[in-house]
């Protein structure tokens, strides 16, 4: 049956995978595009059974079938067992047989040419060569020939021959490869495929697995020897565990090679057998011979220890023999192993539970990858009758005559299984009695050793290390809840014990219980020791031992909790057995009496000792506090105490519980400044003094606010339920703002606002803000309102953004993605135009083959791919590079992307968004290589697999019966499918164009969206194809017009006639975008004729289809933006897009990158955020900033001169604060809305109210009118108290 017709010009293969969640209408255009496959492959399935009909009617007139029901049963109930086989003359074969012997013999490298002319015999002339056992007797098996019995010997030695002599070349050549191994895995597997098909050609199929078992036995079992003997010496510990460190990677791979070889060529579950038999059930074999012979070597060591040990002893020389034969029996193979030799199995046991894990995935993997071996399905078992019929070897003949009743049975699958803890049974008993030693021996040393460096340091404080990198187990911790910075003790006592935990991680429930039980045991100690040295240690603060130390033990406690916790959680995965660990508990009660203990201290010592400032606050004294230019020394030092407390939590503790402790301090603190101040009673000269004061407070707690508050949500809008400390610490600064306002305003202006607004309702403005969180933040002159918007917009300015983000103590994932989307991306504008600067260095400093090979990806890479994740947020990524590809000019460059060479220096961005469109495209490239791949090995077979000729000495001794037509003429006759082959790849390339735009992300598409809007009138054909669909067109010709592209692409190998029909294919593809400048050869116009013959105007509807999606999805971006308006994104929004960046590959660490180029460039993008509203040509700086972080800087040590510095600028320039404009006409009016019961109180402690105040007349009216509406009125009621003032 020839190649083609109408069903083969649809594919059934989707290979596109979606690599992004699509929006709704791509979503239905998704579905809607397989249900059309479906309908279509659906009819090509039955127009292929209507020609089967037609073909088995016409060849067997016997064979009358009615329907395409009947052909499937024909195909059902067909067997070769049942065909008649057809006589072949002896003289003839026996010719045949001794040529191919005589080429073999006499002539060199004939056995590859003559493979593949049996296999092309095979499969266009039916023949079916012998393939019993060897050794066996001989049956001819062939349906198409047989030979007399008396001459079966004599054919049966001559075909043994030549296909043993074939056998020895395959073999030769599989081991070869293994030598080798040089070439791409794919490329590889390809060989190898090809070598096992050839044998399973020649041989049955068990005994191929048997011979090629044995060989790839011998190959594992060489490299486990050569990697652990190539050292020279003994055999130890330690050259086993480098030895199986060396080879495990080599064997993971040569499993999953043999994996993906044996599916193209036998069932899974011979595969998996095989798998198991060869190299899981080898590899435990030479790990158990090597541990015995190490257990020998070292039981042999521990006897010879001991009869050294009683010949020092002052026994009797005669009894040493005695002990020990008496201690051999009662022992048994027990022995003592060292800290050493534990670290080394516990080593060893986690490469194979790595290995495990990755065999594990191994299966699962190739399950996902079926299209790989498909085209490699082909070669066997594919059996022609003289008459041409095609049908199925007898491997799935047999399967149809399984009973029905049969099929019920449900045979239990093979799985691998990996033995290799059996290998360890005999040392269980001697590493569960060392463990528990090793455990407590090195605990023990290092808590002395600790308690020793304590008492001979100078200083009391506790030695702390760096914990950076966290332990794999913790990384499912979330970031905010890692300790920074440890005791240095605890951190070694637990490094240890990571390097032991395999040992416990190894045990199942039935194995090696013993050792789990022992190491749980053993840390349980440890556990509680390092507990009680943490309490020791919390009890010396503050009489021994600084505040820092107490923030040591915390962080200490939650990393030994953490640690635990996760130790426990380990072992819940492999053990189904319930397992605690007790001093976890007592490690969360120890956590939240430690985290009191810090927040209780540092509040006391504000209390008690900070805050108590007799000289200061003696507010009856009637002459001025340092001339009333300076500010309390308590409230001074209360600021550097929180500057203090903020860096050692900063740099020690982790970052949720470093916020809540400042957090709670500073509500704390302020509670206690709001209720002192509110009961001072100053004098004249001391009123300025409280002013300076409360302003000095507030300018402090704003600097401090923005390191308590994670979140915009949180800082601009806290909730009394939600961000209960939040919403006291602006209660308590409202609280202090009125203090300042009522006490130590113009007594002018205070009696304006109270007395001549007495009759006037409450303006409603002045209520909102009044009652507003924030509304002291907008009081205050100078303060951080510039960076903040009104209270209502409830939204921050871009320099607020950048401030928050930078004050957290970790990189906030979040925040950051909100502050890069904030004000339509401006801080990543900024990053994009000082990047120019970088790309100039860049290109200055080195070549181009080195920009090539750095991995390291740059800032344009890394915020390109970051806002190509933000699925969500689709106009970003255009918004962002809007204005970098207009100064760059390179918009001309995405138009012109056809001319552009891979091998050319290109813009990143332009990079950028065609290997994003080559890896949309990469499905439909595979898709088409594999086609061509089928349409070979099935009308093509052994035509193009070998470039030697048959000679004609061999084509004229193939028997006459046979039919053989020479490959020659073949190849002339196999041209005309060409047609048909490349109408079905285009109409591939144009039927996936829809999907493959639908699974594109939305900011790509909205990129090229807005692309096509600054096109010139120059490329208007261009914009009529549809810029998006004309470059992914494009992008699929190139990789086909040059066929090293695309062996680069998808791994395959490509011979000379594949290449020239990509090209051929290519030149389709630009007929149809219309881009030849010449007509089309007469073999493309029939080409595309063909597709419009049977499907008119398709290629038409299906080009408009992908465009409609391209420009629908981005019109429904700026119609949905615009229906958000300016409100920006939801908290939700946020953290839905960081997780799906996360899950991409490289999200995180792109998003990192960005937050530490922002970091290092803090005070250039603060300066570029204040001059957004000039000209870009004049903020941009001319230096080359620091774009890439070379190293992880250490934090610095907490400089209070430095602190000073930095006060004296922002916080207490006490000459700024006096000479602040408080506009009380303003800040007044809005308290008009204040508690009586408050107001009163304040306005009776202002000195004007005192008997005897020295004032003017007009001041003792307004006084007397004061106190006549609000001091001396009789006592109010409960109900008055409630009123506010009229």
């Amino acid at each position: 049956m020839e190649w083609g017709g109408e069903y083969s010009l649809d594919s059934s293969n989707l290979d596109c995978l979606l690599d992004v969640l699509p929006t709704e209408p791509e979503f239905q255009q998704i579905l809607s595009d397989l249900d059309e496959k479906i309908k279509k492959n659906s009819s090509s399935i039955d127009q292929c059974l209507k020609d089967l009909q037609a073909e088995v009617n016409e060849i067997c007139p016997d064979e009358i079938l009615q329907s395409t029901a009947d052909c499937l049963q024909w195909l059902n109930n067909c067997s070769f067992s049942s065909l008649r086989p057809c006589p072949t003359n002896h003289g003839e074969l026996m010719e045949f047989l001794r040529t191919l012997q005589s080429l073999l013999k006499n002539e060199q490298n004939q056995e590859e040419m003559i493979l593949h002319f049996l296999l092309d015999l095979s499969s266009q002339c039916g023949v079916s060569f012998p393939c019993t056992p060897s050794g066996t007797s001989f049956e001819l098996t062939s349906s198409l020939h047989a030979v007399e019995d008396d001459s079966t010997m004599d054919v049966k030695s001559l075909w043994d021959d030549v296909r043993l002599h074939l056998r020895r070349f395959l073999v030769n050549r599989l081991q070869s490869q293994e030598e080798t191994a040089t070439n791409a895995l794919q490329q590889q597997m390809e060989f190898k495929t090809q070598c096992m098909q050839q044998l399973l050609f020649l041989y049955p199929e068990s005994e191929v697995l048997v011979k090629y078992q044995n060989m790839q036995k011998k190959v594992v079992r060489d490299l486990i020897q050569n990697c652990i003997l190539s050292s020279c010496g003994e055999t130890n510990f330690d050259k086993v565990v480098h030895g199986y460190q060396s080879s495990i990677p080599t064997l993971c791979t040569m499993i999953k090679e043999d994996l993906y070889l044996l599916c193209a060529t036998v069932d899974p579950s011979s595969s998996l057998t095989f798998v198991n038999e060869t190299y899981l059930v080898t590899i435990t074999e030479e790990i158990t011979v090597l541990l015995e012979r190490l257990c020998e070597l070292q039981f042999k060591e521990n006897a010879l220890h001991i009869v050294k040990a009683n010949k020092i002893s002052k026994k009797h020389r005669g009894t040493v023999h005695a002990v020990a034969s008496q201690e051999y029996p009662q022992k048994g193979r027990n022995f003592c192993l060292t800290l050493y030799q534990l670290k080394c199995l516990s080593q060893l046991i986690k490469l194979f539970l790595l290995m495990e894990e990755k065999i594990e995935e191994v299966p699962a993997e190739i399950l996902l990858v079926p299209s790989f071996t498909e085209r490699n399905k082909n070669a066997q078992g594919v059996l022609k009758k003289a008459s041409g019929e095609l049908l199925i070897g007898e491997s799935r003949a047999n399967e149809t005559s399984v009973l029905p009743e049969q099929l019920l049975q449900v045979e239990e699958p093979i799985l691998l299984n990996f033995g290799w803890r059996n290998a360890f049974k005999d040392l269980s008993s001697s590493v569960a009695h060392c463990i528990t030693i090793a455990i407590e021996d090195f605990s023990t040393k290092i808590l002395q050793h600790e308690q020793k460096e304590e008492f001979s340091a100078a200083s009391y404080a506790m030695s702390l290390v760096n914990n950076q990198q966290m332990w794999e187990s913790c990384r499912a911790v979330q970031q905010e809840e890692q300790p920074k910075r440890i005791a240095k003790f605890c951190s070694d006592i637990m490094e240890e014990l990571d390097t032991l935990l395999p040992l416990a991680l190894a045990c199942r429930d039935d194995s090696l219980q013993e050792i789990r039980a022992n190491f749980v045991e053993a840390c349980s100690k440890v556990a509680t020791a390092v507990l009680a040295r943490l309490e020791e240690k919390s009890k010396d603060v503050p009489s021994k031992a600084p505040l820092q130390d107490l923030c040591a033990a915390l962080s200490t406690a939650i990393y030994v909790s953490q640690h635990f916790t996760a130790y426990s959680n380990l072992m819940r995965e492999t053990s189904k057995k319930p397992l605690s660990l007790m001093p976890v508990q007592q490690y969360q009660e120890l956590i939240s009496v430690l985290q009191f203990q810090v927040t209780n201290y540092c509040i006391r010592v504000c209390a008690t000792s900070i805050l108590q400032d007799a000289e200061s606050h003696h507010w009856d004294d009637y002459k001025a506090f340092y001339e009333g230019e300076r500010c309390s020394f308590s409230i001074q030092m209360w600021h550097y105490f929180c500057c203090a407390l903020h860096h050692d939590l900063w740099t020690i503790l982790p970052p949720k519980t470093a916020q809540e402790i400042l957090t709670d301090v500073l509500e704390e603190s302020l509670s206690m400044l709001s209720s002192r101040y509110c009961q001072a009673c100053p004098c004249y000269k001391r009123t300025p003094q409280i002013r300076i004061d409360i302003a000095a407070i507030l300018m402090s707690t704003e600097d401090m606010l923005w390191s308590v508050c994670s979140s915009v949500k949180e800082f601009l809008n806290p909730h009394e339920e939600r961000d209960l400390k939040i919403y006291k610490i602006h209660g308590h600064c409202n609280s202090l703002l009125s203090v300042l306002a009522i006490l130590t305003s113009p007594l002018k202006n205070l009696y304006q606002t109270f007395l001549d607004n007495s009759d006037e309702h409450l303006p409603q403005d002045f209520s909102e803000v009044f009652y507003h969180p924030l509304h002291w933040l907008f009081c205050i002159p100078a303060s951080c309102s510039s960076l903040l918007k009104t209270p209502s917009a409830r939204e921050m300015a871009a320099q607020g953004q950048l401030k928050l983000l930078l004050s957290q103590p970790y990189c906030n994932l979040n925040l950051l993605l909100e502050t890069l989307l904030h004000h339509d991306c401006l801080l990543v504008k900024i990053l994009l135009r000082s990047s120019r600067n970088e790309v100039l260095n860049r290109h200055e400093q080195s070549s181009l083959l080195e920009q090539n090979n750095n991995k390291e990806p740059t800032l344009i890479e890394t915020i390109f791919t970051v806002l190509s994740y933000c699925t969500l947020s689709p106009k970003s990524l255009g918004i962002a590079f809007e204005t970098y590809m207009e100064k760059e000019q390179l918009w001309n460059c995405l138009y012109e992307m056809t001319v552009s060479s891979c091998g050319e220096s290109e813009p990143e961005v332009i990079r950028c968004l065609k290997l994003t469109l080559i890896n949309s495209v990469k499905g439909i490239v595979k898709q088409i290589i594999s086609l061509m791949h089928s349409w070979e090995a099935t009308e093509n077979y052994g035509t193009y697999q070998h470039k030697q000729i048959v000679p004609e000495s061999l084509l004229k001794t193939v028997p006459k019966d046979w039919n053989y037509t020479p490959r020659e003429m073949k190849r002339k006759e196999s041209g005309k499918c060409f047609t048909r082959l490349a109408a079905q790849a285009v109409s591939i390339v144009i039927s996936k164009l829809p999907t493959v735009i639908a699974c594109l992300p939305p900011p790509i598409k909205y990129f090229f969206f807005l692309a096509e809007r600054k096109m010139s009138r120059n490329f208007a054909e261009l914009k009529k194809a549809g810029l998006l669909v004309w470059n992914l067109i494009v992008i699929i010709c190139r990789i086909f017009e040059d066929g090293n592209t695309a062996e680069l692409l998808t791994g395959a190998t490509l011979d000379r006639w594949s290449k020239e029909k990509l090209s051929l294919i290519h030149v389709c593809l630009e007929s149809i975008m219309g881009k030849q400048k010449s007509g089309p050869k007469q073999v493309i116009q029939k080409v595309i004729q063909s597709i419009e013959q049977q499907r008119p105007n398709w290629i038409e509807s299906q080009l408009l289809k992908a465009i409609k999606l391209s420009t629908d999805c981005a019109s429904a971006t700026v119609g949905a933006t615009l229906e958000e308006g300016d409100i920006g994104f939801t908290e939700q929004k946020i953290n839905m897009m960081v997780l799906d960046i996360c899950h991409k590959p490289g999200g995180s660490e792109y998003l990192r990158q960005i937050y530490h180029i922002i970091q290092l460039n803090e005070e250039y993008l603060k300066k570029q955020l204040s001059c957004e509203n000039s000209s870009e040509d004049d903020v941009t700086s001319s230096k080359c900033l620091p774009l890439t972080l070379k190293g992880r800087e250490e934090q610095p040590d907490f400089n209070p001169f430095q602190v000073y510095r930095e006060s004296c600028a922002k916080v207490f320039n006490q000459s700024t604060i006096t000479e602040w404009n408080w506009d009380w006409s303003k800040l007044l009016p809005s308290y008009l809305g204040m508690d009586q019961m408050t107001f009163r109180m304040l306005l009776a402690h202002r000195w004007e109210m005192k008997e005897g105040a020295d004032l003017e007349d007009e001041e003792k009216v307004m006084v007397g009118h004061l106190k006549n509406v609000y001091l001396t009125q009789s006592t109010p009621t409960s109900e008055e108290k409630e009123e506010q003032l009229p």
